[in-house]
């Protein structure tokens, strides 16, 4: 799994989630009724999928971007996620979680498992994520990607895209921009500011790529989600 990652579970299924290539990570986790998610499915009008997931793992698509940054943000103001409305950041950890809920559904149609690749590769290519992660505003490139994993231009990338769903370019482009959101709803930093230190050299290009990722432009984000006191 890599950041923004889902990692999907049905009702008697045992997993877990480790750490295996690293150490820091933060994990939020989810907990459902059964009841209670087929509810919110049909309130939300997601029909003839069921409430069972076919695949157990979505990796960091589009979709999800605003929800994970918005989480990632209330839980930077949180530390201790609650559903208690009363309770510091709970009716948002609420309403998170009921997106999440219909998001995951909406998201996996069709979708099918990986095929395996080999543990040397997965480990290698994982490194390189976390690199993007630690260091998403810094300039990456396939060539020298691959080179720092040891594999050819094509393993890399058909390795990469299995373990993210995405191009090492997309992929970065969208660290860039979680990481952007997250910093409009925590700081009150100027919008120009946070597009440079994310790694935009234009301001125009940051606004556009955040329209089309998020649905809003980075003010609108400020507006709407800003974690508040």
């Amino acid at each position: 799994m890599t950041p923004g990652t889902i990692l999907l579970g049905n009702p008697g299924q045992h997993f877990e989630c480790g750490h295996e290539h690293g150490v820091g990570d933060r994990c939020l986790s989810f907990s459902y009724d059964l009841g209670y998610f087929e509810e919110i499915l049909a309130e939300a009008q997601v029909r003839n999928r069921g409430a069972r997931f076919a695949t157990l793992c979505v990796p960091p698509l589009r979709e999800l971007s605003a929800l994970v940054s918005r989480a990632c943000a209330y839980f930077a103001e949180c530390n201790e996620p609650s559903t208690d409305p009363c309770a510091p950041g709970g009716g948002t950890w609420e309403a998170i979680g009921v997106e999440l809920a219909v998001r995951a559904r909406e998201a996996i149609p069709g979708r099918r498992p990986n095929k395996e690749i080999s543990r040397a590769a997965e480990a290698r290519v994982t490194r390189i994520v976390r690199m993007i992660e630690s260091r998403p505003d810094a300039q990456h490139n396939l060539g020298e990607l691959a080179l720092e994993a040891r594999l050819s231009r094509f393993h890399f990338l058909r390795v990469f895209r299995q373990l993210t769903g995405l191009t090492p370019h997309k992929y970065v482009l969208r660290a860039r921009l979680r990481r952007a959101a997250t910093r409009l709803m925590l700081e009150p930093a100027r919008v120009l500011d946070i597009a440079f230190d994310s790694g935009f050299g234009d301001i125009s290009n940051f606004n556009h790529a955040f329209r089309a990722e998020f649905g809003f432009s980075p003010l609108s984000c400020r507006r709407k989600y800003a974690a508040r006191p």
